[in-house]
């Protein structure tokens, strides 16, 4: 299912913005992703509700968090929403897997 893709608010759109100067690499990485997401919305891997961290819905009001694989062991986080018959994947931001695993207490 095809998806428009937005960012989860302008922090993180320049965050994204300024990785083109700082990790190309893992722009490209990102790029890559956003592609394959648009096609696909449901390509990554859905987070079960109960391991979504209370802060993403307080910050983000989100009711469910997919995650997309990046190279190098990074994570992409997007969420899922519809709206006016269009479906929205919601960049929420990307991370190393160590962060990762302490952000959804995967390493207790």
């Amino acid at each position: 299912m095809k998806s428009e893709l937005q960012f989860a608010n302008s922090k993180v759109g320049k965050a994204f913005e300024k990785l083109k100067n700082s990790d190309e690499k893992l722009y490209n990485f990102i790029c890559r992703a956003f592609k394959d997401i648009e096609e696909n919305v449901f390509c990554g891997i859905q987070i079960p509700k109960k391991l979504i961290p209370k802060d993403y819905v307080r910050k983000f009001n989100v009711k469910n968090v997919w995650k997309y694989n990046l190279p190098g062991a990074w994570r992409l986080l997007y969420s899922i929403e519809g709206k006016n018959l269009v479906v929205l994947s919601i960049v929420l931001e990307w991370m190393d897997h160590k962060t990762y695993e302490r952000l959804f207490k995967y390493n207790k």
